[in-house]
């Protein structure tokens, strides 16, 4: 993190009170811990042309299928 954005966030830290500022930590402890760790495409790339073109078919005609449609009333 920059300078000038750790000293904003310290001048506005600095403007709530004690519950507010516990809010903030748990809201920053929340991010942190909804964003899981991934894996390198390097580490993928061995998967490429495993799946066959018969399944590959299917998948592509059940995505054009059942994902390209708007049910209006879902909502």
């Amino acid at each position: 993190m920059g300078k000038a954005l750790e000293a904003e966030l310290q001048r506005q830290l600095e403007r709530l009170g004690p519950e507010q500022q516990r809010e903030v930590i748990e809201f920053v402890q929340a991010l942190a811990a909804n964003h899981p760790k991934g894996v390198s495409g390097r580490e993928l790339v061995r998967f490429a042309g495993t799946i066959s073109r018969a399944d590959l078919d299917i998948m592509t005609a059940e995505i054009e299928d059942a994902c390209e449609q708007v049910n209006p009333n879902e909502w």
